[in-house]
């Protein structure tokens, strides 16, 4: 029986990127507050299951929500809304980009997927079956 690898495919205006992997970790940091969110990601089948959340501090519009616990200085909790098809990220030159992290390491997602007018728009992730190149 063979079982189809799955992919991050990552996407915004004309570019395209694949990325094998099972799981993965969002950080970015809040415009305004300079504080760092970072959300733990699973891909199953054609969902992303969000397993868990963290905030390091709070401050405009972003509380942590109820039953979040404190630790070491970060808020950690269980998002209400789990599942998603797909992620949709507004990204801008004039902040710090979303970093992608993997069991490589992170890296910020302008390494795959440069902001120039090529990637205009939104960039939006989804899990996807891993296409083989030949």
């Amino acid at each position: 029986m063979s079982t189809a690898l799955l992919a991050l495919c990552l996407s915004a205006g004309a570019l395209r990127v694949e990325l094998q992997m099972s799981s993965f970790t969002l950080r970015w940091r809040h415009s305004i507050e300079k504080t760092e969110w970072a959300e733990d990601y699973e891909l199953a089948g054609d969902w992303l299951h969000l397993s868990q959340a963290r905030i390091r501090g709070s401050g405009a519009g972003m509380e942590p929500p109820a039953g979040a616990v404190l630790l070491h200085g970060v808020w950690h909790y269980r998002p209400t809304e789990r599942w998603h098809r797909e992620l949709v990220l507004a990204r801008s030159g004039f902040v710090p980009d979303y970093e992608l992290c993997t069991a490589a390491g992170c890296r910020p997602l302008t390494d795959w997927l440069p902001l120039d007018h090529d990637a205009e728009g939104p960039t939006v992730l989804r899990s996807c079956p891993l296409r083989h190149k030949k």
